[in-house]
């Protein structure tokens, strides 16, 4: 299991250490130390399997050699207490074999430390313990003082400042996940506190067991026995109050499997018998919940708290959405809608329609938008609606850049969730009953974070407007809230691609929005947009030189390069420099300590602003061009148009803008794109990247990280979407009790279950009769104790079409619809049938017979649709009406026939021809407009035989005319 353990301390001779013998200790060497004149051998110990030392720039070669280089250290330290050296000691996740640990480790210190201008021994251990498992960790021993050409400088107190090593803990976590995350590893670590992520444990020392061996080093065996003793005492705390652990599991996860809680107890208890006693009173807890098997068959578990924390947000978002005390008057919307049209600015009707809706009288309203389809142009106009009519509006977003960007494109005044919820925390700037919240990317919280600001509008009596796409980058924390309230209360959606200028490339948005990722990247690779290099070090050199090229060509245009890791943007962001260095575009450099290390700046460089900062109005993602750069201050022209300057002692957070990560840019529109593809991308990362364009996206990779397209399009087109515990349970209006193990151990009988699509053709074709079973029920299969929430008739219908539309798209496009789809469609029929009964087999019948009635109803007309519902409701009654359509479908495919046959199109007459016989075969389920439809025979112009059925008759005959080629 990956787990985080970051850690730092200094070796002093305060404390009786030695340099060279902790370094020999280390490395697993023999190193002689000059100033004690002594030896120190562990050249025995074992697990050790890599040690370098890393050297900055300028630094003497003679240090490669590790005596040397401790020896010199302890010379120039000539204070008996002298602080020697700095050693961070981090853990290595046990996913990994060797050669990648070892990268892992070396790419970490040369960015954090060397780059700093830091001598560092690095040493990777790889034991194994007591359980046969590896423990693979690092120790790095840092230098204190400055590197010059001809030794060592003076100490370096900018290192010793809190702030750094808070920097480097975090910025470990993130190299971790970023690493795993290209080897699609399942796994991520966290670098707060157990007491900041609200878990009631002790942090623990990394240890390996090769430190319990150790002889006459006192204080590295009080270590071990401060680890153990920590192990231990954490595992009494879960055996005292084992739903610690499943707080602590479900942290980042809604859901997790047997080995998920296996290895969070063998991470927090001491030994194999601690380890069994903590595991069973884990699984043992009531409130440990089973949801059944997932889809690789594998069981699902979570605790009761997050079942909790899903009713809770699912109430709240009932009492939401039944609200009606948030209307706007028509002539403001109006007034609104004439003003933006005098900016030249004309919604599409999925945008208008996207307006009426959220400026409804409804508490809680949902836009999905596809990226690019102008939603923060239709909240604009909204705002200025909501605003006539009295309406306090305010934007909320996860991240300070997505708030910017909110702000900047509809001109609500936007902060970070974390901002408000500290407000509200200090009983300030509440929310009334006039408020509107508008959440963007409303996809990428969580769902204990939306539950608790939902919940403060409820209790606030304000409107919630969430927009987002559930496709796009996914929730850090556990949970997918937006996507499961979007299925609840169904969700305005806005398909129409508006950012990109051609046309197939809007087409290509559309499909990485539906998962169609392999269809998008065919298209920019038929356009010649996808460029394939040996490595990836010349894929790098390739996006370079093309990104160079177009800059060239088009100074006026904005640019960004996108990536998935911080390395790959250091890297991206010295190579841009480079250039324009060579282009003598760039002015004087000046070498600062920022935040991420030693960094040269100059006049004319992009930067990225990587905090918040109200007093300068800058967010974390936020760029600009430098105009000024000096030792101590900075000026800035952001892309905004607003200049800012401050001193770097006060602001320090700030590193190269060329390159960005994805998540710097959700929310984020250039004219041209450059992407360096690597294996920790996903379907909802390249969705992202290739969708923040205008103009161009090229996108390169290496052969090295995909060994051919295929690989590519499969890495690219993973789903790693989040889950909720709803989705292991039956539909959550209408879903089954959920159980615990002792509950589940008692169930013998097995559910069924079917596809609830199962035998349905929707194309316009003739639909079965009443009384044909061969279509799968739309109603759940297997109830549950609770009936499907009460809503409007029209509002059931919309939900109904947009599930159906979601599950067509896909079939239309040769897939399999999705999981939560088939949910989602579950869900909207059990609402539309406790609206009217038997209204979903209606509907599904009425958009059988005609598919434009299904994206008209999910637009939100619904009123067509109901009225096609309703004459399928009297065909179900009424016998005679089942015979009348029978024979008005017949003679107009008879007609459509004939126009074939006139026209010579062989295979349109032989589909029409089995469409006949499929209406033919229909009728003989159906006794009653059978009877009816014989005494119509002579209009049909059928020859009726001696057949036992009508049926049979209408079948021979259609063969006989074929046989004769007289038509039909």
């Amino acid at each position: 299991m990956a787990i985080y353990h970051f850690s730092a301390k200094v070796i002093s001779r305060a404390s009786g250490s030695s340099a060279v013998a902790a370094a020999a200790y280390r490395s697993a060497s023999r190193l002689h130390d000059q100033r004690l004149d002594r030896a120190h051998n562990f050249s025995n110990k074992a697990g050790v399997v890599h040690s370098e030392v890393m050297l900055p720039d300028g630094a003497p070669e003679r240090w490669q050699d590790r005596e040397q280089l401790w020896n010199d250290i302890e010379a120039v330290e000539v204070r008996k207490d002298a602080q020697l050296a700095r050693e961070i000691e981090f853990a290595l996740p046990r996913e990994l074999d060797q050669t990648q640990g070892i990268r892992l480790a070396r790419n970490f210190a040369a960015r954090e430390f060397v780059a700093r201008g830091m001598v560092a021994d690095l040493n990777v251990h790889w034991d194994i313990g007591e359980d046969g498992l590896p423990k693979p960790h690092a120790h790095v021993m840092l230098g204190l003082r400055q590197v010059t050409d001809e030794g060592f400088g003076p100490k370096v107190r900018e290192w010793n400042k809190t702030e750094l090593l808070t920097h480097w803990r975090e910025a470990w976590a993130e190299h971790v996940n970023a690493r795993l995350a290209e080897l699609d590893i399942d796994a991520r670590v966290d670098h707060r506190s157990l007491e900041a992520q609200g878990i009631e444990l002790e942090p623990q020392h990394k240890i390996g067991p090769a430190a319990a061996r150790m002889a006459g080093q006192g204080l590295e065996s009080e270590r071990l026995e401060e680890h153990l003793a920590i192990a231990r005492a954490n595992g009494e705390r879960i055996l005292a109050k084992p739903t610690i652990a499943l707080d602590a599991i479900t942290q980042q996860q809604a859901t997790f499997t047997t080995r998920d809680l296996a290895r969070f107890v063998h991470r927090h208890s001491e030994g194999k018998d601690q380890f069994d006693q903590v595991l069973a009173a884990v699984r043992a807890s009531p409130e440990l919940v089973s949801l059944g098997k997932d889809g690789r068959g594998e069981d699902r578990f979570t605790s009761r708290g997050m079942i909790e924390t899903e009713r809770r947000l699912e109430s709240a978002t009932i009492r939401l959405d039944a609200a009606r005390n948030h209307g706007v008057d028509e002539r403001h919307i109006e007034r609104a809608l004439a003003r933006a049209q005098s900016r030249d600015m004309v919604l599409s009707p999925e945008q208008r329609g996207a307006l009426e809706h959220v400026t409804s009288s409804r508490g809680l309203t949902s836009v999905v938008g596809y990226a690019g389809t102008g939603k923060s142009a239709m909240l604009g106009i909204a705002r200025e609606a909501w605003e006539q009519a009295g309406y306090d509006v305010r934007g909320l977003a996860l991240s300070g850049i997505a708030a910017e960007n909110l702000e900047s494109g509809s001109g609500i005044v936007s902060r970070t969730i974390a901002s408000m919820e500290h407000q509200w925390g200090q009983q300030r700037e509440l929310l009334t009953d006039k408020s509107v919240l508008v959440i963007d990317e409303a996809g990428m919280i969580g769902t204990r974070q939306m539950e608790r600001v939902l919940a403060e509008a409820e209790k606030r009596h304000a409107k919630v407007v969430l927009v987002g796409d559930p496709e796009q980058l996914q929730a850090i924390e556990a949970g997918a809230a937006f996507r499961s309230i979007a299925e609840r209360h169904g969700a305005i959606e806005i398909t129409q691609v508006r950012r990109q200028r051609e046309d197939w490339q809007r087409d290509a948005t559309r499909h990485l929005a539906t998962g169609r990722t392999g269809e998008a990247l065919a298209a920019y690779e038929q356009a010649g947009h996808v460029h394939a290099a040996g490595t990836r070090d010349a894929a790098r050199t390739n996006l370079i030189a093309r990104w160079d090229t177009d800059r060239q060509a088009n100074p006026n245009a904005s640019r960004i390069i996108l990536t998935h890791t911080n390395d790959e943007v250091q890297a991206l962001n010295g190579a841009a420099r480079a250039r324009l260095r060579a282009a003598n575009q760039l002015g004087k450099e000046v070498t600062l300590g920022v935040e991420r290390g030693s960094r040269d700046f100059a006049a004319g460089d992009r930067v990225m602003f990587l905090k918040n900062e109200r007093s300068l109005g800058v967010k974390n993602g936020s760029l600009g061009t430098i105009r000024s750069v000096s030792p101590i201050s900075m000026a800035v022209m952001l892309d905004d148009g607003r200049a800012v300057a401050f001193d770097l002692k006060d602001y320090n957070q700030i590193d190269h803008g060329y390159a960005a990560t994805i998540h710097k840019a959700q929310g984020m529109t250039v004219d041209k794109v450059h992407v360096l593809a690597t294996p920790g991308l996903d379907r909802h990362g390249a969705y992202v990247v290739l969708s923040r364009h205008r103009d161009s996206v090229d996108l390169h990779y290496g052969a090295d990280d995909f060994a051919d397209r295929d690989r590519l399009v499969r890495t690219l087109g993973r789903d790693r979407g989040k889950d909720m515990v709803a989705d292991y349970t039956q539909d959550s209006a209408d879903r089954r009790q959920v159980q615990t193990p002792a509950m589940a151990a008692e169930r013998t009988r097995p559910v069924a279950t079917r596809d609830p699509f199962a035998g349905l053709d929707l194309r316009p074709v003739h639909p079965p009769p009443a009384r044909d079973r061969a279509v799968a029920p739309t109603r759940p299969l297997s109830p549950g104790p609770r009936a499907a929430e009460p809503v409007s008739l029209s509002t059931a219908v919309q939900r109904f079409a947009r599930a159906t539309a979601d599950i067509m798209r896909m079939r239309k496009d040769g897939y399999t619809e999705l999981a939560h789809q088939t949910i989602a469609f579950q869900k909207a029929a059990a609402q539309l049938d406790a609206a009217r009964p038997d209204a979903a087999r209606d509907l599904r019948a009425a958009f059988a017979r005609d598919g434009e009635l299904v994206s008209e109803a999910a637009a939100g007309r619904t009123s067509a649709a109901i009225r096609a519902m309703a004459l399928e409701a009297e065909l179900r009654a009424t016998p005679e009406k089942r015979a009348d359509r029978f024979v008005k479908d017949w003679q107009k495919l008879e007609r459509a026939h004939q126009a074939m046959r006139n026209a010579g199109d062989h295979k349109g007459q032989s589909v029409i021809e089995k469409q006949m016989t499929g209406m033919a075969k229909s009728i003989e389920r159906d006794a009653q407009a059978e009877s009816l439809v014989r005494k119509r025979l002579p209009r049909l112009g059928i020859e009726v035989g001696t057949g036992v059925s009508l049926s049979q008759d209408i079948q021979r005959w259609i063969g006989l005319s074929r046989g004769r080629g007289i038509g039909l």
